[in-house]
């Protein structure tokens, strides 16, 4: 259409090839008006993409705010995992990156660093929607709740490893969905990344299959899409198998963290009928009576009074964690109705209407700000976060009241993504992964909408699902920020172009009806 800024076919000189001749207009173009054109194209860029310039805006603004509300950085309990030793808790991929900026800087740079992260996830979202022809406002829908919720700016603003990881699983995702046609580069180079992510956060395994589902789909002949689903899970396992090596070497224990031997005890415990079912006599020891069990799951898990450590502190670790897998296996298997019942219950808890602390879960007050410098027993107490800033530098813990003030009101007066808004994305989220099985009926465009949406909202399942398992934790379901919505927007998307599509050919048949009618009448007279 003349004025609507494309171009025809006319306008391209076919004697030689696009790009070069685009090559070359925009070298003309860079010789003779860069300078000057440069601010009138960024300007042109903001116009057409306002509303994501406004949101990331906002974004920055949030983030610049809480740097230095809370300086040098927040503490939880688990900081000194990565700053110092995990002891096999978790896995310790975040600490080497961690350490390198500490070598060469302090804590203030480690939280500038996290919160630019959480700005870039959102721009590659962004652009990597956009490119699979995802409109601009729906686009910028889907990267709204990254930078605006409160639970992810305290994340960013914590020394823990919840940004990175995210952004490894954004970069994994988006290298396979950047270009339509995956090449085997993209396969090994999203796997190494994903694998990466277990080493973060061991929960990042329940990507693995997810990625090699989608290349499944995708396509391409059965068997280049079975290649390059191994060749996916080969290269998910390398950086594992390297860090698992590593802690072989160091510590004589070949695993990301001995957590995922124990991890289902909180869960089994919680929801065991003690008087019921049968276990060996060290099973038996650690089954909690029905006042430990009302304190819940977290507390079972992780609490030092809890039934299962004063095994911990008299028998070795390895005959412990035994007696828990039995345990555990024991409970599953010979009462899995209350296991699955329990595990149902917490899924749901992501679509509350409120954020709030159910009984026997994790607090939920330790992910939101405070109008006082936090601090948590153990292991970050005043004296504890005290030597670490004196240790890594970034001066010693302080808070700009007014702007703590605000934050804390933001966060608890409607600062964040809502429940219902995530149900809408889990529903449009399992329609456009639908229609990616279907897609042999759909038009090019739209299925690589719902390809995009297929592999966002499996990977969404797949963390969600299996953070789920262990214990409910609101910090758990924050990577639904940059997977759940992300997915839902492209079954928006998937779900738009269908309807248009169908009005078209409707109103097509419509118009066309009489005319074929007209002319058989014509025939007949």
């Amino acid at each position: 259409m003349p004025g609507d800024g494309r171009l025809t076919p006319a306008a391209v000189d076919v004697s030689e090839p696009a790009g070069t001749a685009r090559a070359a207009g925009d070298t003309a173009a860079a010789d003779t008006s860069a300078p000057a054109g440069r601010p009138a194209a960024w300007r042109a860029g903001l116009r057409e993409h306002w509303l994501a310039a406004a949101l990331i805006a906002l974004g920055v603004i949030l983030r610049v705010m809480a740097q230095f509300a809370y300086r040098p950085a927040l503490f939880y309990i688990d900081s000194v995992k990565y700053l110092y030793n995990a002891e096999g808790n978790d896995p310790e991929g975040y600490k080497a990156p961690l350490r390198a900026i500490l070598a060469v800087s302090n804590l203030n740079t480690v939280i500038a660093l996290q919160h630019l992260l959480g700005l870039a996830m959102a721009v590659v979202i962004y652009r990597l929607l956009l490119r699979r022809g995802v409109g601009r406002w729906l686009a910028a829908l889907a990267i709204a709740p990254l930078l605006l919720d409160a639970y992810q700016l305290q994340m960013e603003q914590t020394i823990m490893p919840g940004t990175l990881f995210e952004a490894l699983i954004v970069a994994g995702l988006a290298i396979l969905l950047w270009r339509e046609k995956i090449t085997w580069r993209a396969v090994i180079a999203a796997g190494l990344v994903i694998g990466t992510s277990a080493t973060v956060a061991q929960v990042g395994e329940a990507l693995i299959l997810p990625a090699a589902c989608y290349l499944l789909v995708c396509g391409g002949g059965w068997r280049r899409a079975l290649g390059k689903a191994a060749v996916m899970i080969v290269a998910c396992a390398v950086p594992i198998l390297a860090y698992c090596t590593g802690s072989y070497l160091v510590t004589g224990d070949f695993f990301l963290s001995h957590s995922g031997v124990t991890s289902f005890y909180g869960r089994t415990a919680a929801a065991v009928d003690c008087a019921t079912i049968k276990l060996t006599p060290i099973e038996r020891g650690i089954c909690p009576d029905a006042a430990d069990q009302a304190r819940g799951n977290n507390w079972l898990e992780f609490a030092p009074n809890a039934p299962v450590q004063a095994y911990y502190d008299h028998l070795p670790r390895a005959e412990v964690n035994t007696a828990v897998t039995g345990f555990s296996h024991a409970v599953i298997t010979q009462q899995p109705l209350r296991v699955l019942n329990a595990y149902l219950r917490d899924v749901v808890k992501i679509y509350s209407v409120t954020r709030q602390t159910d009984t026997g879960d994790a607090p939920i007050s330790r992910w939101q700000f405070r109008t006082s410098f936090p601090y948590f027993s153990p292991h970050a107490t005043r004296a504890e976060v005290d030597g670490i800033v004196r240790q890594f530098g970034g001066g010693l813990p302080r808070v700009w009241q007014p702007v703590a003030d605000f934050l804390r009101s933001y966060q608890l007066d409607g600062g964040y993504t809502p429940g219902p808004l995530l149900l809408l994305f889990t529903f449009t989220g399992l329609f456009g992964s639908a229609a990616a099985l279907l897609r042999r009926r759909l038009d090019h465009a739209t299925a690589q909408l719902a390809l995009a949406s297929l592999l966002f909202f499996v990977s969404a399942a797949g963390l969600l699902l299996v953070s789920d398992l262990f214990v409910y934790s609101w910090r758990y379901q924050i990577p639904a920020l940059v997977t759940l919505v992300p997915g839902g927007v492209l079954g928006i998307a998937v779900a738009a172009r269908l309807i248009r599509n169908w009005r078209t050919e409707h109103s097509g048949a419509g118009l066309a009806g009489p005319a074929v009618g007209g002319t058989e009448l014509a025939a007949e007279g």
